[in-house]
């Protein structure tokens, strides 16, 4: 998804083969001066992150985030809670999801939209080792079959 003034910083690839992803919101992030800066510098692992509801907020738990090289003193925590910038009704909805359907929030992506950090984060639902592997076979067969397409109409 290729917008004007976004620049994708870090995206989470491990979360769509790990989660059925239901729903997706924008959120903005509460960060330092110094954790802009490296956000800015593709300093950012998404991989083990996860969303957590605590007192009626969501946060952004185990997201490293670098310290920033040329800061000069004081560097910041890498994995350190950050707290995610909702609308109350967004929030109020996520958390009802969390709670009642036993499902969970995972962020899919980091970027820049006009120079302001924002995260996508996701609604999802566990996959099966099953269903992984159906996924897996099913893009195997669709790249066997474009593959096929391309060496015929050369």
């Amino acid at each position: 998804m290729k917008q004007k003034g976004v620049k994708n910083v870090a995206t989470n690839r491990q979360a769509s083969h790990d989660y059925e992803l239901l729903e997706r919101f924008e959120a903005g992030l509460a960060l330092t001066g110094r954790e802009i800066k490296s956000v800015r510098a593709n300093k950012v692992n998404l991989q083990r992150s996860f969303v957590q509801n605590r007192d009626g907020e969501l946060w952004l738990m185990e997201a490293h985030i670098s310290p920033y090289e040329h800061a000069s003193h004081e560097k910041h925590e890498p994995t350190r809670p950050r707290k995610l910038l909702l609308h109350r009704r967004e929030i109020n909805k996520i958390i009802e999801a969390l709670t009642t359907k036993g499902l969970t929030m995972v962020p899919t992506r980091l970027y820049l939209k006009d120079g302001l950090a924002k995260i996508e984060v996701a609604l999802a639902r566990g996959k099966k080792k099953y269903d992984k592997r159906a996924a897996m076979a099913r893009r195997d067969s669709d790249r066997q079959v474009e593959r096929a397409l391309r060496e015929k109409y050369r």
